[in-house]
Order: C-alpha cells, then sequence, then structure tokens
C-alpha cells in the first residue's frame, strides 16, 4: 500500500456528494488543510433535471451541480482525490484512512458517503431512471402533475406515496410486484376508503420510450397505461466506514449525530443522506455546512489549547509587521 502526504491533515472527507462538496468548500475558506476523498458515486448523478435547488429556477442536472461543486472546492483551497476509501481506523494522530491507493492522516474525519435508494426488481426499468421513474416525492412530485403515476412498494410509505399524489394527480395506482402487503390496518383502509387502485400481481414487462414509461405489463398479459413511477423500497445507506470506527447508528442505519453533526465518536463527523436528515439535495449541502463549522471550531479550540495557536502568532510577530500602521 503507497503512502499518501506524511503529514497529518486537518480534516479529511469521504464522500463528493453534496455534503461533502459543501463541507470541502467551508473547511478550505477555514483556512483549513482538507482533503476530500470521492469515488463518484453520488447519487445526484441519477438527476438529469434537478428542479428544487435554490437558484436554478430553470432546473439544472445533478452532473451539472456536482460539477460546480468540485470547482469551488478548489477554488477555496481544499484537495480533492478520486479515490475508494476502504477501511478508516483510530491513530494517534486522529484517523487513519486508507484507500486503493494510498493511506491518509487527519485529525478529524467527517463521512458523507450517503445512500442507494433500492431500485425495483422489475426488468427494463433502469433507462427511466430521472425521466420517468423517480423515488422522491418532494424532489419528483411537481414535475408529474396531471401523469398517470404507480407507486412500487407495499408498507406503509408506498400507501402514503399514494395518498400524497392524489395532490398532483387523480390517476394513480399502488403496485407491489407480487410482494404481500406489509401496510398496517389503518393504511389499508384508507387504500379502500381514498379508492386507490391495487395491482398486486408481478409486472412482466416495463413498455418505455427513450426512458418514458408508456406501460406497465403484468404477468398473465394485463396491461395498464403508466406515464411515471416511484419506487418506495428503501434506502441503502452506506455505512461501513461508520461502523469500523464504532459510530451509533440506528435500526435503519443512518448513523446518529449530535447538533453539530458529530458521531457517538470524538472527532468523527456524519453529515447529508448518511445520517437521519431529510434526505434532499439543498439539506445534504446544509448539514456538510454545519459539520464544516462545528469541525473548525472544533480545531480551533483545540488549538487554543494546546498552545498552537500562539505558536503561530509568534512567527507572525517575528516575520511580519503586526502593528497598525498610522497614517497621521
Amino acid at each position: 500500500m503507497a503512502q499518501g502526504d506524511s503529514a497529518v491533515r486537518d480534516v479529511i472527507v469521504v464522500g463528493g456528494g453534496f455534503a461533502g462538496l459543501s463541507a470541502a468548500i467551508y473547511l478550505g475558506r477555514a483556512k483549513r488543510d482538507a482533503l476530500l476523498i470521492d469515488s463518484g458515486h453520488s447519487m445526484a448523478t441519477w438527476e438529469p433535471d434537478v428542479q428544487n435547488y435554490l437558484g436554478f429556477p430553470e432546473g439544472i442536472s445533478g452532473d451539472d451541480l456536482l460539477a460546480r461543486g468540485r470547482l469551488q472546492v478548489a477554488h477555496y483551497g481544499a484537495e480533492i482525490l478520486q479515490d475508494e476509501v476502504l477501511a478508516v481506523s483510530p491513530h494517534a494522530a486522529g484517523f487513519l484512512v486508507t484507500t486503493s491507493q494510498a493511506s491518509h492522516l487527519a485529525r478529524r474525519l467527517l463521512l458523507a458517503t450517503g445512500i442507494t435508494h433500492v431500485p425495483p426488481d422489475i426488468p427494463e426499468v433502469k433507462p427511466c431512471l430521472g425521466t420517468s421513474m423517480f423515488f422522491c416525492k418532494d424532489c419528483d412530485a411537481f414535475r408529474v402533475q396531471g401523469k398517470r403515476i404507480a407507486i412500487f412498494g407495499h408498507n406503509d410509505e408506498a400507501v402514503e406515496y399514494a395518498l400524497g399524489m392524489l395532490y398532483y394527480s387523480s390517476t394513480v395506482m399502488l403496485v407491489t410486484n407480487g410482494h404481500p402487503p406489509m401496510w398496517s390496518d389503518t393504511h389499508g383502509g384508507w387504500l379502500t376508503e381514498y379508492e386507490i387502485p391495487l395491482c398486486a400481481g408481478r409486472i412482466s414487462e416495463v413498455d418505455h420510450v427513450d426512458g418514458q414509461l408508456r406501460a406497465l405489463t403484468f404477468e398473465g398479459g394485463r396491461r395498464i397505461a403508466t406515464d411515471v413511477l416511484f419506487a418506495v423500497q428503501g434506502e441503502l445507506y452506506h455505512n461501513r466506514l461508520a461502523r469500523m470506527l464504532g459510530a451509533e447508528a440506528d435500526a435503519e442505519g443512518q448513523v446518529r449525530v449530535d447538533m453539530n453533526a458529530e458521531t457517538s465518536v470524538k472527532g468523527l463527523y456524519a453529515a447529508g443522506c448518511l445520517t437521519p436528515a431529510n434526505c434532499q439535495m439543498i439539506v445534504a449541502a446544509g448539514q456538510g455546512a454545519i459539520a464544516a463549522q462545528a469541525i473548525n471550531r472544533d480545531l480551533f479550540e483545540e488549538e487554543l489549547r494546546l498552545g498552537k495557536l500562539r505558536r503561530m502568532r509568534d512567527v507572525q510577530i517575528t516575520q511580519h509587521d503586526t502593528l497598525p500602521e498610522l497614517l497621521d
């Protein structure tokens, strides 16, 4: 394993999505030696047309937003490394981060490794991703107003998604793809009360043209016109690195953090969709900023306590003019 920079970084950020990029921008502007390690797997790449990110009324692709963020990180002096983090472990200096190419040390570690939505287990649906298949009602319901909408799922959340879609369309159905319903009696009663059709059979074919859904075909040949599919199958939380360090997580796998985005492990922070925060791009960016500010404060207090700031000031006084200049 090659050795990375022998110097101990102030902060390493793992994850190049919105939380990680936002944190790196704040850390760079705070004059911190920050390294962002990005494996290139941000779910923002699944979004060809982001319509709800502040400042882009005409929409922007997730790829473009990420590219803008990387430019901004570089502009403020943080370093970005394209690599895969294999392991993290405690170290006398703070944390040891081992990647596929090298190893790196940092005083503080921020995990922004995100989640992956569980895709529907039906054939030929992947080309529809971001065009007519979505995962987030808050992100994408507005764009599908008046369409024929199918909600793919078999739990309480799927029922609530179907009910919520009634604000956007009068044609909403729930499809379980052969999975037995797991919703409560109350939720099942709502399906009846609000007259939401239930299609419980397995889907055998997805009819689409260039990613635009036209119909779902069920086993036995039943074919139903469909414009939009929302998948409600849950998420996979990428908490492997957090677990390596012993950070606490909830039953779903979300890493627990306090109001400063610090985990149960001192010096280890987490931000974005990996945590219980609402998984929205703009929320993730805000969480990254919160984490970066908290890390900067933590480092500042440590430097004050250990005399590092005093030593830096001694160098300033020795090498620079530090007194105010009298003009008259």
